[in-house]
This record gives C-alpha cells, structure tokens and sequence, in this order.
C-alpha cells in the first residue's frame, strides 16, 4: 500500500486525474509520453549491448577515433553536399540518459552497475567536421569523433541518420536548383517527406540552393523565406476557375498565384486568371504575381500561357511550373523552349529515389599514450577502411580558384605549400602533379573536450556558403550524366600504412588455427 501511496501523491503533484493508473509502470509510461521524446534512446538496441561489453571488459576510459564518410556519391552524381552537422551537434550537447529511460533500459536486461554508468554519461570528447554546405566526397572523413569507446559507440545511429538524410536532402536541393539556374526553386516537399523529418528536410533544401520553402514550421524555426499558392481543391470546391480565383483573391488580394490546370489550362484556367486580375486586382491596386502549371505537357503549356498573358497586357505576370521536376526534366524544359519564371519541386527534394550511404567506423585506438590504427578489411575492396587519425586538405588552382582535388593524409603530416603529387589510392600509377596552388584544412573543431567550440551559422548563411563553395567546382564534375570523377586520393605515407597493415592481417590469417589445424 505504500507504494501504491506513493503513486497516488506523485499523480496528485502532476496533475494527473486518471483513476486507471495504479502501479509505477503505468505512471512512467504516462510520464514518457507527456515529455519530449530523449534523443539519446533513438538508437539500435546493439549499441547498448556493445557498449555494456566494453564496460564488463574494463574499456569505458579507452579513447578511439572514428569517422563518418560515405562510399559513393547518391544519383550517379560528382559531388555530394555536406548536411546535417547543425543537428549532429544539437543531439551531442543534449546527450544524457533520464531516469525513465535508465528503468525502461533495466527492464530489457541491462547490467545495473552498468545502467548508474548511463545515469551520468555525458560527451566528453572531441569532433571535428566539415562545414555543413561544403562539397564533399567519397571516402574522405566528413566528421571525425575522439572520445571514450562507449561515447563514441552510442553516438553512432542518429550522427548516420541525421548525416545520410542531411547530405541527401541538400545534394539533391542542389542538383535542381544548379539545373534551374538564375530560376528560383521553392521546396513543396513536405507532404512529399517522412513524419517530422521533412522540418529538417526543408532546412537542408535551403541550403542546398532552395529560394524558399512550403513548410512554414521549418520558415517560423530557422528564418527563412516561405511560399506557396494554392491547391486543386479550392477549384473543386467553387466548381469553376473564375469563382474559386475571385474567393482567392479578395482573401490574399497580395499574393495570387492562380493554379490554371484543374479543368482546362489554356480555355479555362488562364483566362479566368487574366479575368479576375482585370476586373479585381489591378482596380484595387493589388498585383497579378502569376499563374502555376502543375500538370500536362508543362512546355507546351507555358509557352501558350505566355502568349495569352502577354496578349492580355499582363507581360510581368510570372509562370511557376511543378509536378514532379527534376534536373532532367529542367534541362529538358529549357531545351523545349518552356516559358517558366520559378519552379516548384516536392517528391524530388524531400524524397528523393536515392540513399546516402554514410558509415561510421573505428580508425584508431589510444594505447600507451600512442594512436594506433585500426582497419577493416573486406573482400569487396571499396569496403577497406582507412586507418588511421586523419585530416582532408583540398588544393585550389591559385589562377582559376578551381578546386584540384583532395587529400586524406594523417594528422601529423605536413602538406607542403609549393609541390604536390595526387596518387590514386587503387591504381597507384595515376599521378597527378600540382603547383601553384592554395591549400584548405576542411574539418574545422566542432567539441573540445565535450565543449561546444563551433559557431552554427544560420541556415541562410550556410546556403550562401554552400553556393560560394559550388562554384569552385569544375563544370565536368557538376554534370548531371557522366560526371568527371574529383580526385580523392590518399597521401604517400597514409597509402603504405594502408598497405602494412593488410600485409599484417594477411599473414594474421596463415596463422589462425582451428583445434590445431591450420586454416
């Protein structure tokens, strides 16, 4: 009965009126639900078992590396841009586990001695990154993490999740609004997008080169420009165009853009535009802003929507085009000679047909005050590991600004500032030999000793640096189709330690024996 007190005051003090709830079981999981979810626990369960291991085995205070980078640039593309750093450092500064995750963790079967470990476990190491909004490419470490081994290991999941969605997000937001050039693209994917995800998704689409976004959440949050016209709907509604405009108007009499294709586009839609513009807006000193295109043969249509706009006296009048735009239909659009002054992409931005393959793996352990490399090896090379604690420099042509190609070499090396020769980490004879160049260190400190040492910039910010950025690319590796391949090479003194070390895993093998047979 005391407990059962106990549960009865703790419910009198929140609040909590519900006859049902008893026991200490119901009370937490009312508890959990009514708080924010702890982003700490958004991981694979394997990373608890792990990390319950290495603390039975004495581990918790050994200090690894590991890096996140990715194997193959997403759509078959040249580049791949750099997102979701923002979030990754917001999850570490918040990284703690509660009390109701600690009982939920001990109901699973997790050691108790190892669970008042998780009570107070806090990040207390270090990470460097790239910037978020940089090009950036495979096999290069993006980020780079130095803590404790259990840190370390239960940072893993969500740095991937937030990395491989970022970078997605933004590389695809970059290969539409490269293909629109001066047009500006808006994001309409959240409808487009997963649960709660598309927020961040819209915020990645802005720096990637979006104008702006749908998603007014995401606008109210980061502070950046939101749009949006009008759905088929209010045309259905109304039962006509001319009615559904007029209603429209007279409720956002700034800022009508009409959508023209829910019955007939050019005999229909465009003139009850051009209608309502006369007989309404243009009187009362209000805009015509344009018309959107959202279904047909888009450069057909535009074309012909022009022609009647401008017959109209309404040449200022803009023609936003969507459905289901991507690079290649952009380009194709522009081929064809397609009247559009802005574009909207949805599915193509926020859900994209592609996957990021971002991975997070142990490089190197601290022993006896020395890093040691670690490697793994794979029978599919590109799987094979880079060992070692490593920095990425990229050398910038100092006539042109044209970035050259990267780097990866090993923390304590020297890039001299006069001479250099890129080597092809697979086939060894392409050489590449540079002069006259500038070099840049790309990660930058994020957390020194669990401190916060990074200045976010705003989202704004970082999509004006990413489009400074992408213009250091050379065209060829900018294409959308058969892209020229960056050059990502390791140095000279990282490619034989690569190479020691599967020499020595090789001769670790001749050697294993299975009940004193050799194997």
């Amino acid at each position: 009965m005391e407990n059962l007190k106990s549960v009865e005051e703790i419910k009198k003090l929140m609040g909590i009126e519900d006859e049902r709830i008893k026991t200490w079981q119901q009370l937490r999981e009312v508890i959990v639900k009514s708080q924010k979810p702890n982003l700490a626990m958004l991981t694979d369960f394997y990373e608890f078992t792990m990390s319950q291991a290495f603390f039975k085995a004495g581990d918790k205070t050994k200090k690894v590396y590991f890096d996140v980078f990715f194997r193959s640039n997403p759509f078959d593309g040249g580049y791949t841009i750099n997102g979701g750093l923002e979030d990754i450092i917001k999850f570490i500064s918040e990284f703690h586990y509660n009390d109701a995750d600690i009982e939920y963790l001990r109901e699973k079967g997790l050691d108790p001695e190892f669970l008042e470990y998780l009570r107070v476990l806090r990040f207390n190491g270090d990470m460097w990154a790239i910037p978020e909004g940089t090009p950036i490419f495979p096999n290069e470490p993006v980020i780079t993490i130095r803590a404790n081994i259990i840190e370390a290991q239960l940072l893993e999941s969500l740095i991937l999740a937030y990395f491989n969605q970022g970078s997605l997000i933004a590389t695809s937001a970059k290969r539409i609004t490269n293909a629109a050039r001066e047009i500006p693209t808006s994001d309409f994917g959240l409808r487009r997008g997963h649960g709660e995800g598309v927020i961040n998704g819209s915020k990645y689409a802005i720096i990637g080169g979006c104008a702006s976004t749908s998603n007014t959440l995401t606008g109210e949050l980061y502070d950046v420009k939101i749009s949006g016209t009008m759905a088929h709907d209010l045309v259905q509604f109304y039962g006509n165009d001319y009615d559904a405009f007029m209603h429209y108007a007279k409720g956002n009499p700034n800022n009508c853009v009409f959508l023209v294709d829910t019955f007939d586009t050019l005999k229909l839609g465009v003139p009850a535009a051009i209608r309502v513009a006369q007989e309404f807006l243009i009187p009362n000193g209000y805009p015509f802003i344009g018309i959107r295109i959202d279904s047909g043969d888009l450069a057909y249509l535009s074309k012909e929507a022009r022609k009647q706009l401008d017959e109209a006296g309404f040449t200022d009048a803009k023609i936003f085009l969507t459905n289901g735009l991507n690079e290649q239909k952009i380009n194709s659009l522009k081929q064809q000679g397609a009247c559009f002054d802005a574009i909207g992409a949805g599915d193509n931005v926020l859900a994209p047909k592609e996957r990021m393959n971002g991975v997070y793996k142990l490089v190197a352990v601290e022993e006896n005050n020395k890093i040691v490399p670690r490697i793994k090896i794979s029978n599919d090379y590109v799987k094979i590991t880079n060992p070692g604690y490593k920095k990425v420099y990229r050398f910038y042509d100092r006539k042109t600004g044209y970035a050259l190609g990267d780097v990866v070499a090993l923390a304590d090396e020297l890039i001299p500032h006069d001479y250099y020769t890129l080597v092809s980490p697979i086939e060894e004879w392409k050489k590449t030999e540079l002069h006259d160049y500038e070099v840049e260190e790309l990660q930058v400190p994020i957390f020194q000793g669990g401190q916060l040492v990074y200045d976010i910039p705003t989202v704004e910010e970082r999509a004006k640096y990413c489009a400074d950025k992408f213009t250091t690319l050379y065209p060829e590796v900018k294409r959308d189709i058969n892209p020229h391949e960056y050059y990502v090479d390791l140095s000279m003194k990282l490619l034989q330690l690569k190479k020691e070390l599967l020499m020595q895993y090789s001769e670790n093998v001749e050697e294993v024996q299975v009940n004193g047979k050799q194997i």
